[in-house]
């Protein structure tokens, strides 16, 4: 995990057996996104795409927190812009070419739960608390956001968190589907790199083309074919079965 130094709001990154970890850092405001921490994140996560040596992405936040949304107070003067640049972070976040997973500790609110929704996985300690709030200050939700947490839950629970504003629990979120497990506090870590293991020993190949096809896409499998057909993963996995070995896949999603 990465340290946490006393500093200004911002993002800290660092990368660790092949996954990198980007943490929200703005912990007196239990990790409010600013401005210029929104605008920070699609470069970073373009930098991270690129770089062969991640195979993986956790999100999470500094402290005992994720993320508790937005931070008004630095967005009061243009809140359009401060939108568009919430969008535009999460959804590069939700393009990002290699399994995203989001450790959620805490509060997970509002532009956090936006940000938890983009990552392909969420994994979150007993006591988390999960809100979408913009009903709370007037904002419409945008439509991207809102497809993408109907896809995670469902209509009716989306209405339920969009129309309320209400929190609920993680077990509750477990169940809508909003998130894919629960872990004792102490145990939330361990888990993470446990599984982030399993990440980054299966092929990114398959990762790649299974993110495309379940976030929607339909029209390329004759891409995914090529792929397929261009390189040695489907060889090496066959061969690493009947072998009785861990495969070494080739293929990379940096390109």
């Amino acid at each position: 995990m990465v340290s946490i130094p006393d500093m200004e709001p911002e993002l800290l990154h660092g990368v660790t057996d092949q996954v990198a970890t980007v943490v929200l850092h703005h912990p007196a405001k239990r990790n409010a996104m600013t401005a210029a921490m929104w605008a920070a994140l699609p470069p970073l996560l373009d930098a991270l795409a690129a770089d062969p040596g991640v195979r993986a992405l956790v999100l999470t936040g500094a402290g005992g927190t994720f993320c508790a949304g937005a931070d008004i107070s630095t967005l009061q003067d243009s809140p359009q812009e401060a939108q568009t640049l919430a969008v535009r972070a999460e959804d590069a976040l939700a393009a990002f070419p290699k399994p995203t997973l989001a450790a959620v500790r805490g509060h997970c609110v509002g532009g956090g739960a936006q940000l938890a929704a983009a990552c392909d996985l969420r994994f979150a300690e007993e006591g988390a608390l999960f809100g979408v709030t913009p009903a709370k200050l007037g904002i419409v939700y945008p439509s991207s956001a809102t497809r993408r947490l109907v896809s995670l839950v469902g209509p009716a629970t989306a209405k339920y968190l969009l129309f309320s504003g209400e929190l609920i629990g993680a077990e509750r979120a477990l169940r809508t589907g909003l998130i894919d497990e629960v872990l004792p506090a102490d145990e939330l870590d361990d888990r993470v790199e446990e599984f982030t293991r399993i990440l980054v020993s299966r092929s990114q190949l398959t990762q790649a083309a299974a993110k495309e096809f379940a976030d929607g896409r339909t029209d390329r499998d004759a891409h995914w074919s090529a792929q397929a057909r261009g390189n040695g993963d489907t060889a090496e996995g066959v061969a690493a079965f009947l072998e009785r070995r861990e495969p070494r896949f080739a293929w990379s999603a940096s390109g």
